[in-house]
């Protein structure tokens, strides 16, 4: 999750030093935690699911916003 906040600009790179937007970067990461919260299911207790569930509203929600901004 963190390092699609960080590709989204949110967080600042530790590498870099500096925030910047990496749209696509964001999305793969985004992609990648939704393959994992499928592949997971079933296997997972309530507050991981929980956690699992809220991270990706969140970080959807941010790609969204950031995608709206950017146009």
């Amino acid at each position: 999750g963190t390092s699609s906040l960080i590709h989204l600009g949110e967080e600042v790179d530790p590498i870099s030093g500096k925030k910047e937007v990496r749209m696509e970067r964001a999305r793969e990461v985004i992609d990648l935690l939704s393959i994992l919260e499928e592949k997971t299911k079933g296997n997972l207790t309530p507050d991981e699911e929980s956690l699992m569930s809220r991270l990706l509203f969140t970080l959807r929600m941010k790609y969204v916003e950031k995608g709206e901004r950017t146009r």
